[in-house]
């Protein structure tokens, strides 16, 4: 069973009202999880879409990262908006290729996640593209953080699952050229 969508630890522990999902192909197993830890507090929906639910999940980071090198830039809203919707575009077309349904990336663990992962100072990934695009280099950025920035590792899984299912992925291929062969975010924007 998977548990997803736009959910900052912090503000759980904190008992901020908090809305995810649990995805299981057996449903069952998946109104398991959602009657153990929905409360008053926080809700859980359920679907059998795994697929769907896994890669927003992973590839929001992604999309976050490259929002914090454009917030790093100073860049503005306008173009953390264009980097989130494209972004949705690219997550739902690699999901829809391998078998997830694409609602599933209008819902909590796309646009959601997608939401407040690229907008919250919570985010890892967010303040690690902002340290990129502030000039440091990506691996200290990275080391700065100090815990797990999963969008540097999803960037390149997602460019290899793209590549491997024939999808267009222009920010996630930025973001690989910019994490991983050390372009200059000015130059590839």
């Amino acid at each position: 069973v998977a548990l997803s969508g736009p959910s900052h630890a912090e503000e759980v522990g904190r008992h901020i009202p908090t809305v995810v999902v649990t995805a299981s192909k057996d449903r069952s197993a998946a109104e398991q999880v959602q009657d153990l830890f929905m409360n008053e507090r926080f809700r859980v929906y359920a679907t059998d879409d795994v697929v769907g639910v896994e890669l927003g999940a992973a590839l929001k980071n992604v999309i976050a990262l490259c929002a914090g090198i454009s917030d790093g830039m100073g860049y503005g809203d306008n173009t953390k908006a264009a980097l989130m919707t494209r972004g949705l575009t690219e997550i739902a077309r690699l999901g829809v290729a391998m078998g997830g349904r694409r609602e599933t990336f209008a819902g909590l663990s796309g646009v959601g996640d997608l939401i407040v992962t690229c907008t919250s100072m919570h985010s890892r990934n967010r303040r690690c593209g902002i340290l990129i695009g502030k000039g440091m280099p990506t691996q200290q950025a990275v080391k700065e953080i100090g815990a797990v920035v999963e969008g540097y590792y999803a960037a390149a899984n997602a460019r290899t699952l793209a590549r491997k299912v024939g999808v267009e992925m222009p920010i996630t291929e930025a973001a690989y050229q910019v994490l991983y062969e050390g372009k200059d975010p000015r130059q590839v924007i």
